[in-house]
């Protein structure tokens, strides 16, 4: 508004009148020869920046007390019932085996008496064997010597070559993995309310729960192969000699035969004594016996019940207190921090026109003729 009443006063003052030019032209007139013409005043408008103050609002977190509520364990005695085991005695009925003589009949062999209180003999012919020296041959083996004819050899060596295994190394590929790092942007929530400014009606915008990129490190795995040695086992040759019996020739490819010794077995007969057992007949005594019964005690088993007394264990409850922890809330006051929107001046620049009087010089040119 105050651009446009500078605008007002401006427009009011530049209406030129017809006098104003010949008072200025006569009061500057002067002894030398000067252009004919007349001063005026000429409205011009110069551009001018003015520092003005504008309203914003700020964001600022103002501190604050919450009311909450903290879990805490309290240590309370509470009552148990424990079981425990107190000695005690029962009388029981236990079965026992006991030992005892009865009386039993047993049948034994007593030798027979005659007359005369003697014991009775009877003579009985029982076999018998008896060794005697039997004239027997046996075949047994005889050493002797044969001469023989054998074919003469002779030990050569002959170099021959064996496959054998020896080591060597081998490079192969072992697959690794390695760990790489590859940057890929992420959206992340801002939380709360947002000022985004004003449009022209002077209304504000607002914005929640904005996004924005993030820049992170994202782990990949990479297959890798690294080279190793193996141990291999590769064939090679090896001459060795090998020893060999030939046969010996003459000149005229016939075989030489020398005459050797080899031992043989002949059987012959040699005459042994052999013992056999041949049977014989001899007188023997034997005392008659004959068959009696003899009382005799033989142990037996009887089953009989004794009491006695034995410690049992009963259970009985005992009351006993116990430490438990129980949870409890008690009230704790928490600083929290508030949004609060603080409108704040903050300088600006504005651009602004200013109407300025200048003093020009107007020339009159004089037209001949008909204008």
């Amino acid at each position: 508004m105050q651009w446009l009443s500078l605008l007002v006063v401006g427009c009011c003052l530049a209406v030129p009148t017809r006098s104003s030019p010949v008072s200025l032209s006569r009061n500057k007139r002067s002894f030398h020869h000067e252009p004919e013409g007349y001063w005026s005043k000429k409205l011009t408008w110069k551009t001018e920046w003015v520092k003005v103050w504008k309203i914003e609002k700020k964001l600022e977190w103002k501190p604050d007390w919450k009311k909450i509520q903290v879990p805490i364990w309290k240590e309370v005695q509470v009552p148990v019932w424990k079981e425990i085991q107190v000695p005690d005695w029962k009388t029981i009925n236990k079965p026992v085996w006991i030992e005892k003589k009865v009386p039993a009949w047993k049948e034994i062999q007593v030798p027979d008496w005659i007359e005369k209180q003697v014991p009775a003999w009877k003579e009985i012919q029982v076999p018998d064997w008896k060794e005697i020296q039997v004239p027997d041959w046996k075949e047994i083996q005889v050493p002797d010597w044969k001469e023989i004819q054998v074919p003469a050899w002779k030990q050569i060596w002959k170099p021959i070559w064996v496959e054998i295994q020896v080591p060597a190394w081998k490079e192969i590929q072992v697959p690794e993995w390695k760990k790489n790092f590859v940057p890929e942007w992420v959206k992340e929530g801002i939380h709360g309310e947002h000022y985004l400014g004003k449009d022209e009606h002077g209304a504000e915008y607002t914005a929640h729960d904005l996004w924005k990129k993030k820049l992170i490190w994202k782990p990949v795995w990479k297959k890798v192969w690294r080279t190793e040695k193996k141990q291999i086992w590769v064939p090679q040759k090896k001459m060795e000699w090998k020893s060999e019996w030939v046969k010996v020739w003459k000149t005229e490819k016939k075989q030489i035969w020398r005459t050797e010794k080899k031992q043989i077995w002949r059987t012959e007969k040699k005459q042994i004594w052999r013992t056999e057992k041949k049977q014989i007949w001899i007188p023997k005594k034997v005392q008659i016996w004959r068959t009696e019964k003899k009382q005799i005690w033989v142990p037996k088993k009887e089953l009989i019940w004794k009491q006695e007394k034995v410690q049992i264990w009963r259970t009985e409850k005992v009351k006993k207190w116990v430490t438990e922890k129980k949870e409890a809330w008690i009230d704790k006051w928490k600083k929290i921090w508030v949004p609060v929107w603080k409108s704040i001046e903050v300088p600006a620049w504005k651009k602004v026109s200013k109407p300025v009087w200048e003093k020009v010089w107007v020339k009159v040119h004089h037209h001949h003729g008909w204008d």
